[in-house]
């Protein structure tokens, strides 16, 4: 079992940064943590490049937050993997190292660094617990996002043993939601199937095409559940170990396209691309530890991909026309 602090780290009246609030994972931070009576901290991309050392310290510095979510990340599906290494590599270690340093250096009371289950070997044993990190070869679409990712959680533990700050980690599953990114470049698969299906559904296309065989498993999480155990673990939760943040069901790729269908009102069917690479043949975390300490999801995919289908509608559906 992971450490437990019987402390509770209660976030009420503190002062509380997300680093990357303008993305899916941070902008459901902000209204999970509304409830919470503590003083909101954001900075937008442009006042301050977390990739940069200086900026970040200096800014951490004037600002002094209490607590740090590490949301800020350059992310994106299996094609902006593949055609933008150097971009994932380098963004995501600079973000990591700046402002777990910098946070380090300011001495913030609490940080809880985002990984990924792209951390994972490729062909891990399912459903993948957190002993599995570093047992084996990457999933090669999405190593260099995932090797950024590792140096993370390696270095929340690092400063843990050396420095004895309360730094910790979690990786979440793969995520959907209000925010999500629908540009066909660089999405992940629920918001390109959404894209896609409403597409198809408006012009009456006959079958949609989606990349791979559809055989592989993927589990999917609404980024408003993932939010709530954020919060759980940042007050409850250190240790060193990071922690899989899940809800402990998959699905195939073409069990996901017919739930995405039924969201979206589409009759029509699919057609798949086996030319196309499918990614790690299953993905599936193991969430004993978070279940155990009392936390789980309550939001179902079918209700979940609804609620992203309509976000989807109000807010991105002209920008694809």
């Amino acid at each position: 079992m992971p450490e437990k602090d019987t402390r509770l780290f209660r976030l009420k009246g503190r002062r509380v940064f997300v680093a990357g609030h303008r993305g899916m994972v941070g902008s459901a931070l902000l209204r999970r943590l509304a409830s919470e009576q503590c003083e909101l901290l954001t900075v937008t991309r442009s006042a301050l490049d977390l990739r940069r050392q200086d900026a970040v310290e200096c800014w951490f510095e004037a600002q002094r937050p209490e607590a740090v979510f590490v949301a800020a990340a350059t992310v994106g599906g299996i094609l902006a993997n593949d055609t933008r290494p150097g971009e994932f590599l380098y963004d995501n270690l600079m973000i990591a190292a700046n402002v777990i340093e910098a946070a380090r250096r300011s001495e913030v009371r609490k940080l809880l660094f985002l990984g990924t289950s792209c951390v994972y070997p490729r062909l891990a044993p399912q459903p993948m617990a957190e002993e599995m990190l570093l047992t084996g070869a990457l999933e090669p679409t999405n190593q260099w996002y995932a090797i950024a990712k590792i140096a993370g959680l390696k270095l929340c533990a690092a400063y843990r043993r050396q420095h004895g700050v309360d730094f910790i980690a979690a990786q979440p599953t793969n995520l959907y939601g209000p925010g999500d990114t629908y540009d066909l470049a660089a999405s992940h698969v629920v918001p390109a199937l959404i894209a896609k299906t409403h597409r198809a559904k408006l012009s009456g296309a006959k079958e949609v095409e989606i990349w791979g065989t559809g055989a592989p498993r993927r589990e999917f999480m609404h980024v408003d559940d993932l939010a709530d155990a954020l919060v759980f673990l940042m007050e409850r939760y250190s240790g060193e170990s990071p922690i899989n943040i899940g809800c402990g069901e998959d699905v195939s790729i073409r069990e996901l396209a017919e739930l995405v269908a039924a969201a979206v009102g589409y009759r029509g069917g699919f057609r798949y691309d086996s030319t196309r690479p499918d990614g790690a043949p299953r993905k599936l975390l193991d969430v004993t530890k978070l279940t155990a300490m009392g936390w789980h999801p309550h939001i179902a995919l079918s209700d979940g991909l609804a609620d992203a289908y309509r976000w989807f509608v109000e807010n991105a559906a002209e920008t694809m026309a």
